[in-house]
């Protein structure tokens, strides 16, 4: 079996505490045949991680760089043209690799001979339970989270930056973001799959997601991802899925409840039981799923969060789309 040279791609903005985590990780993956290349994005002086990165240049080979901010998508370019690897893996900064990673990687790889493959998120057993519950949120089939790094997932899979990797045979051809931020990742797994490249999910090639701590921070991040989704439909319209405006759909539902008991009894009272039932189904699943009751109630509130938020940016994002166009 061919022993690939991964070149593992981590921008980070303001983060040293992340990356000593996510470095220690690296220093216990089974396969050995990989580099590190830290891509510091123009972070602050006193939260920049180059110290950091010096503890572990004995473990591991790893390469430094800084340079002004520009964005997640373009400091992966940054990296790539810096990158001596077959394959280039990126990471986001606030995740934790488990020991088996890239062996699975490698394997899967040449036994199905994919060009670009992408990997779930988990949350990992010593994650606190806010993580828990934000990352139950985020692959709940309650929530959209239940379309990402599944087999079941709805359409054709899309590798996500948190965890997704491209040949270099990719890079020369498709060459590397062309967006920066607001749905970078997803513009660029579309322009791979329609370049005929082959692209797989690699379900065991998971990675420990620690996402936001609080759900302030969890609102702001889905919020921006909702305003990237209609970002993306700038360039491919088609990918705007009917699934994608169910938040917005739950968003303004949630809205329009008070204004129902003014209107219209029955139909408000309808809508509080539909609520009722989809917060009981999220605290029972999240609470089997984690066998912790507090959890459940924990998941409940992010999902929420997830929901609304996301909704709210995509509806912000879509009105300044139609207003641009008037």
């Amino acid at each position: 079996m061919n022993q690939l040279f991964f070149s593992l791609i981590i921008p980070v903005y303001n983060r040293p505490d992340e990356i000593n985590e996510l470095l220690q990780s690296l220093t216990l993956q089974s396969y050995k045949n990989f580099e590190v290349i830290i891509v510091e994005d123009g972070s602050k002086e006193e939260l920049r991680c180059e110290r950091i990165v010096e503890k572990f240049k004995n473990e591991i080979l790893i390469k430094y760089f800084f340079k002004e901010n520009s964005g997640q998508g373009f400091t992966r370019n940054y990296a790539f043209e810096r990158a001596s690897g077959d394959f280039f893996i990126i990471f986001d900064s606030d995740i934790i690799v488990p020991p088996q990673y890239l062996e699975v990687v490698n394997n899967k790889i040449n036994l199905e001979n994919l060009d670009a493959f992408g990997g779930p998120d988990a949350a990992a057993p010593d994650f606190n339970n806010i993580q828990k519950a934000i990352s139950y949120s985020m692959t709940s089939i309650f929530t959209t989270g239940g379309i990402r790094g599944n087999k079941k997932h709805a359409g054709v899979f899309h590798p996500r930056s948190f965890n997704m990797g491209i040949s270099r045979k990719i890079y020369k051809s498709v060459g590397g973001f062309i967006i920066t931020r607001m749905a970078e990742d997803l513009e660029y797994s579309i322009r791979i799959i329609k370049s005929g490249f082959n692209v797989a999910l690699i379900s065991e090639a998971y990675v420990f997601h620690k996402r936001r701590s609080n759900f302030v921070q969890f609102y702001k991040q889905l919020y921006f991802f909702g305003r990237a989704r209609i970002n993306l439909s700038r360039f491919y319209p088609n990918e705007l899925k009917i699934v994608h405006f169910f938040p917005m759909a739950f968003t303004l539902g949630i809205l329009c409840i008070p204004i129902l008991f003014f209107i219209y009894l029955p139909l408000f009272y309808t809508a509080i039981i539909f609520v009722s039932i989809f917060t009981f189904l999220i605290f029972i699943d999240a609470s089997i799923q984690n066998k912790n009751l507090k959890i459940g109630s924990l998941s409940v509130v992010a999902s929420f969060t997830q929901l609304l938020g996301y909704g709210f940016g995509f509806i912000e994002e879509g009105l300044m789309k139609i207003f641009r166009k008037v």
